[in-house]
């Protein structure tokens, strides 16, 4: 959670940041300082930004609802729907902006050892999850999205985009079933599941939802719940065995959530993804320069992708970011760079 210093605007114009680090106290929070020397004019206008850390999400509503607070996380306010609601009514004069995220959470796996070097199993996975009911249960708000996070629009496809591949995005058991007897499977196999508790426990709920789903089809998962760091050292770079469910793709624009996920010596390409149509898909988006030109091979790699299923895509979430009306000049923003938006922000009160 962010609050803001007194509005005051420098007239210098040199150095490399907005603000300085002044202290940094572990489990409490971080305190910045306005850079006396930052290179753009009139700018920040804030002298001072706090970050807090606050574990229980019902103090730092109540810090926000009392004006302690100026802004959710930079991201956005995380808090239950009902909560949200009742804050809206309670508070309809603060600041609400609805929207999509542009991180994508979903299934991974070793499509580099059987049985996931299959088609089949990996369609089968897909069906065999009803993203639409994680999404209710789970998030409230969200939206099933393909290989670009539907938070990015312009670039995402939707669902009837995605032409013969649209179908493994159905909740579909049956089919499911059907694609792993095919497969050679016909009582279903075991397998690892693997997921950290350093995300939130929403993320552990989705993915026990998710394991339910693939017991239903005959997939039995060994839940695998990892600490954050060993998570990354591991899991999230392609060390592991079987599955594995998580955010794992971000998109700021299309290119690298699709180039870092599939070029094989990438080290984002958790599931040993090595296609040779895909590669090539990507050489040749990379080197066009033509907007329309480009976007076509976009649609068409996360149409390819839908159909092979190398990542099983679930969801992006729905997200409500809320500040104080007092701080001007300032929207939610899904990049890092939060020096820059606190520059540019002013308060009046």
């Amino acid at each position: 959670m962010d609050t803001f210093g007194d509005l005051k605007k420098p007239e210098t114009a040199i150095g490399t940041g907005p603000f300085l680090l002044e202290r940094y106290e572990p489990n409490v929070k971080t305190v910045f300082t306005r850079h006396p020397d930052y290179f753009r004019p009139g700018q920040p206008y804030v002298d001072r930004v706090e970050w807090l850390v606050l574990e229980d999400d019902s103090t730092g509503l109540a810090m926000y609802r009392t004006g302690q607070i100026d802004a959710g996380p930079w991201h956005w306010w995380a808090v239950r729907q009902e909560d949200l609601d009742s804050l809206k009514k309670s508070h309809p004069h603060l600041r609400y902006q609805d929207f999509l995220s542009n991180v994508t959470i979903g299934i991974w796996m070793r499509t580099d050892q059987p049985p996931f070097t299959d088609v089949r199993v990996r369609r089968a996975i897909s069906q065999a999850i009803d993203r639409q009911a994680i999404i209710d249960a789970v998030l409230i708000k969200g939206e099933p999205t393909p290989a670009i996070a539907r938070g990015l629009p312009e670039w995402s496809s939707t669902m009837d985009q995605l032409g013969e591949g649209a179908k493994y995005y159905q909740y579909a058991p049956k089919e499911a079933r059907r694609l792993l007897a095919e497969a050679g499977f016909p009582q279903g196999f075991k397998t690892l599941l693997h997921t950290t508790n350093g995300l939130g426990s929403g993320l552990i709920d989705a993915v026990q939802l998710a394991q339910r789903y693939l017991k239903d089809v005959g997939i039995e998962t060994a839940l695998k719940i990892e600490e954050f760091g060993a998570y990354q050292a591991t899991t999230f770079v392609g060390k592991f065995e079987g599955l594995a469910m998580a955010p794992f793709s971000i998109a700021w624009e299309p290119h690298s959530p699709l180039y870092g996920m599939y070029i094989p010596d990438q080290p984002r390409n958790s599931g040993h993804v090595n296609d040779p149509q895909i590669t090539a898909m990507l050489r040749e988006e990379m080197r066009t320069k033509d907007l329309e030109a480009r976007k076509k091979i976009i649609v068409d790699l996360q149409r390819y992708m839908a159909e092979q299923q190398y990542y099983v895509y679930l969801y992006c979430g729905g997200i409500t970011a809320s500040w104080q009306p007092y701080v001007k000049n300032y929207a939610p923003n899904l990049t890092y760079n939060y020096g820059s938006r606190a520059a540019a922000l002013w308060l009046e009160r």
